[in-house]
Parts: C-alpha cells; sequence; structure tokens
C-alpha cells in the first residue's frame, strides 16, 4: 500500500517538498497544500459532512462537503473528485474553482492545521453514501439558511468552513450562479491540468 503523501508549501506558495500525511499534522504543523470543495445539488443545497469521530484532525465537527489534500504531482481537480468518491462515493461535476488565495491556520486538542486551501464548488444530484473511515454523517440544507446559521454563530461548523462561507456570502445570494475564479490567483504548487470552466 503507497503511503500517502501532501506538498509542503513555502509563504509564495511555491512546493518545497513533501511529507507522510499519517505525521504531517501535530502541535506545529507545517504548511501545505490542500482543497476544500462545496457540493450543491440542482436545487442549490449543500450537502455537509460530520467528520468521523476518530479522525486525527477535528473529529465529529461538521464542515463544507469534502476536504483534502492533493497527491505530489496530482491535478488538483481531479484530487477533488478522488476524496469526494472515496468519502461519500458521489459522481461529481468537474470542479469550478471559488477562492484561489483561501488560506488558514486552526487548532483543535493540540493538532493543527495549516494550509493554502483553494475553494472549489461541485456540482451533483447523487446521494452521498458516507465512508466510515472518513465521514461519520451527512446533512442536506438550503445555502441560504446554512451561510445565515454559520454568519450569526447558531450553525456548529469547522472553523475552516466558517472563514470560507464569510467569503463564499460576498459571491452573491446563489451558489450556482458564483463567478469562477481566475486560476493566477492559485498557489504556484498547485496543478491544473484543462482549464476550469
Amino acid at each position: 500500500m503507497t503511503v500517502e503523501q501532501v506538498v509542503l508549501l513555502a509563504e509564495d506558495g511555491s512546493a518545497i517538498g513533501v511529507e507522510d500525511k499519517a505525521v504531517v499534522h501535530h502541535a506545529d504543523t507545517p504548511l501545505h497544500l490542500a482543497f476544500s470543495s462545496y457540493v450543491f445539488d440542482s436545487a442549490g443545497r449543500i450537502v455537509l459532512t460530520r467528520r468521523a469521530l476518530h479522525k486525527k484532525t477535528f473529529p465529529g465537527v461538521w464542515t463544507n462537503t469534502c476536504c483534502g489534500h492533493p497527491l505530489p504531482d496530482e491535478d488538483m481537480a481531479q484530487a477533488v473528485l478522488r476524496r469526494l468518491q472515496d468519502e461519500l462515493g458521489m459522481k461529481c461535476s468537474e470542479p469550478e474553482l471559488l477562492l484561489p488565495r483561501f488560506r488558514y491556520r486552526a487548532e483543535m486538542g493540540g493538532v493543527v492545521e495549516n494550509e493554502m486551501c483553494p475553494v472549489f464548488r461541485v456540482l451533483s444530484d447523487d446521494e452521498p453514501t458516507p465512508n466510515p473511515d472518513e465521514v461519520d454523517s451527512t446533512e442536506r440544507v438550503a445555502w441560504s439558511e446554512f451561510a445565515s446559521g454559520v454568519l450569526d454563530g447558531t450553525r456548529e461548523i469547522s472553523p475552516w468552513a466558517r472563514l470560507q462561507v464569510a467569503e463564499l456570502v460576498k459571491l452573491g445570494p446563489d451558489p450556482l450562479q458564483w463567478p469562477v475564479a481566475d486560476r493566477s490567483g492559485l498557489p504556484s504548487a498547485v496543478r491544473l491540468g484543462s482549464p476550469l470552466q
């Protein structure tokens, strides 16, 4: 079985090495490359996930649809689709870039996340079938209801999703109409094959 690795980053977003995913997250986690994805159905409802209770980072926390790390030399869009399939068994449209420059640092239980983490929109009407190794449960909710709850503090959500939602609402009220971002804003370590439309 191949050891999964993540891409380590310099402050300018360039790749400076790799580290095994199993050991990269700790109290002094180095800056590394990740992504967040938000899956919407044709009615504009978002699929939320609750992270598995045994995960090392942020166990049992509700969050956006799926997060992950591209493998070294892996196309970022393909990494998004791979993780959606692995975690939720969902077949989805080509990911569309929304927030190319998103970055955050968060801590829970002595374990730190420290990521440059572009954010993508993905469309799918598939019902999720959660992989229990990754996802405890799912919920589908109208975007406006979800975003309002996050912004007024009544909906508990991961710290990165809280920051992302604050940026995403600036794109407009309808998530299906949000403009696709210019990929020139991505960290230089990101590999994207075909242009995202």
